[in-house]
């Protein structure tokens, strides 16, 4: 199999073999679709690019020239439909393969993709289509997804594509796809052009619209190689719904780009038996998953599950908890190793496929970013002390994998590039050799009679108590104090969650960190809130306690 991705990537290495630089080099008509996808299709046809199982155990398998074949008839049912350079299609595909299809048929147009999570109200929906001017919504036809779209379409001149099952009267994506066209000449596309526009949550107001360009996918190549571990004619998997930034970092761009196949598994609800069992059954090599995941992983019997192909495993979204990563090395062999970055970027910061993982650690800077830690005034912290993460540009110019702007918010953007570097607006500190330690968003730091507290340090020992199955430390507002630390608990089972364990809880915390840090209030909860990739939301917790 050709390494295609070595004509567009080169690493700089020092005399110790490390890497220090990645240089990208592409045209100015890059576009993954036509410059990676289709020549894979011509060089190796016959190479499995996508395995999608689902639940009950159906398997669809798609080879690099089904891909280009499926990717060419859907381009042209689209261009049917009106859809040209620069307009934009929104995708609420949840864990369909159809969305690897689309979202390659929209690149070929030069258009701009919108994957949405399924979670959202019409009303989001509306408001997004609005902002992004969205010609075509693609949604499947699950749990109340057409409902939602039908209402939010309602007045707009979008048209809606359905896949699955028949609604109403609305177009399907299978018969327009077979319909359609299987010739499709290459459009042209300029690679500053929008791509993709991921709607993100901010510290206040509507959701924005991240910005990726057409010169995007080539920093996940990083991502892929020497994160992930992926390796050409390999198998990856990462949990994530399609809806998600995760998507384009682990379900896309730089594993298609290493020549490897993506795995999907496409399930309703979560059974860590069942996703063993498919690590098992499909042979997976590389695999990526949020804490959360790992949390329920660690509880079952690894030992009855033959896990031999599985050679790396990554973590990335929240703090992992150093307990559930020696429990998963115990019980596996395998380290965890960390990752960071946001939906407006790459991977910013993680433990390198052949670097050491410090307990507690999201791992040191990737080498395509200069990534400091600055004080208020944007002036660099010494190690050991707390900063906000930010991307410095190497030669003044826009990092490649960063966004390129906010749709239609200008403002907002200019302020993220204060002082012309990029701010993320999270907190973290370097000790001595480059480790990252990640303290929190600025927004979920806890400033507590004058102190600053990131809750994932008491997130950490309070998972280390047996009673502590998932726990969330939030900032809960106090006149005299400005927030107290609260922790928001889910126990394991036989555990009672009476004030006897709540004042065991503040003991444990207060004999293992500062004594300001303890939680001043416990609450013990039945669930708690998480997005679709099973990142816990303390942004939920916070703003129920503040309508309080």
């Amino acid at each position: 199999m050709g390494m295609i991705y070595e004509d567009f990537y080169k690493e700089i290495k020092d005399a110790q073999g490390r890497i220090v630089d990645v240089e990208l080099s592409y045209g100015e008509d890059f576009n993954f679709a036509y410059d990676v996808m289709d020549r894979f299709a011509s060089e190796v046809p016959g190479e499995l690019a996508l395995l999608h199982k689902t639940a009950d155990g159906r398997v669809t398998r798609f080879t690099f020239g089904d891909i280009k074949r499926l990717s060419d008839k859907a381009a042209n049912a689209l261009k049917g439909l009106g859809v040209g350079r620069g307009d934009s299609v929104m995708l609420l595909l949840k864990r369909r393969y159809e969305f690897w299809i689309s979202i390659l048929a929209i690149h070929k147009l030069g258009a701009v993709a919108i994957p949405t999570s399924h979670m959202v109200s019409a009303e989001d929906i509306r408001e997004r289509m609005k902002l992004s001017g969205a010609k075509v919504v693609i949604c499947v036809n699950a749990d109340d997804i057409c409902d939602k779209v039908e209402e939010a379409v309602n007045g707009l001149s979008a048209t809606m594509v359905v896949v699955g099952d028949r609604y109403k009267d609305e177009l399907g994506f299978g018969n327009l796809v077979e319909g359609a066209g299987s010739s499709f000449a290459r459009v042209k596309t300029s690679v500053s052009d929008p791509m993709l526009y991921y709607f993100t949550s901010g510290t206040n107001g509507a959701p924005k619209a991240v910005i990726h360009d057409f010169s995007y996918p080539l920093a996940h190549i990083f991502t892929a190689k020497c994160w992930h571990g992926v390796k050409p004619g390999g198998l990856h998997l990462t949990v994530a719904d399609s809806g998600w930034a995760k998507t384009a970092w682990g379900k896309l761009y730089g594993q298609w780009f290493m020549g490897a196949a993506i795995m999907v598994y496409d399930y309703e609800q979560f059974y860590a038996g069942d996703m063993l069992r498919l690590l098992e059954e499909e042979q997976v090599n590389t695999f990526c998953a949020p804490p959360t995941i790992y949390k329920y992983l660690v509880l079952e019997d690894l030992g009855r599950y033959d896990l031999s192909h599985l050679h790396f495993a990554t973590t990335a979204g929240e703090a992992m908890p150093k307990e559930i990563s020696a429990k998963f090395k115990a019980l596996t062999g395998l380290t965890v190793r960390e990752g960071f970055g946001q939906t407006e970027t790459a991977l910013q910061v993680c433990t390198q496929v052949d670097g050491e993982q410090i307990p507690g650690s999201i791992g040191k800077a990737s080498p395509l970013y200069r990534v400091e830690l600055v004080d208020e005034n944007n002036k660099p912290v010494p190690a050991g002390e707390e900063g906000e993460i930010v991307i410095v540009p190497k030669d003044g110019k826009r990092p490649a994998g960063v966004f390129a702007g906010y749709l239609g918010d200008q403002e907002q953007y200019d302020e993220v590039w204060e002082g012309g570097i990029y701010h993320t607006k999270d907190m973290a500190v370097q000790d001595e050799n480059g480790n990252f330690f990640f303290v929190g968003r600025n927004d979920d730091v806890i400033k507590s009679s004058g102190y600053r507290i990131g809750p994932s340090e008491v997130e950490d020992i309070l998972m280390r108590h047996p009673a502590v199955f998932e726990c969330a430390v939030t900032g809960y507002p106090s006149k005299n104090r400005g927030a107290l630390v609260k922790a928001s608990v889910v126990l394991r089972d036989g555990f009672v969650g009476d004030n006897k364990l709540a004042v065991e809880l503040q003991d444990f915390v207060k004999k293992r960190t500062a004594i300001y840090k303890y939680p001043r209030m416990i609450k013990f909860e039945a669930t708690l809130p998480h997005n679709a990739n099973g990142k816990i939301l303390r942004s939920a917790i916070r703003r129920a306690d503040y309508a309080k």
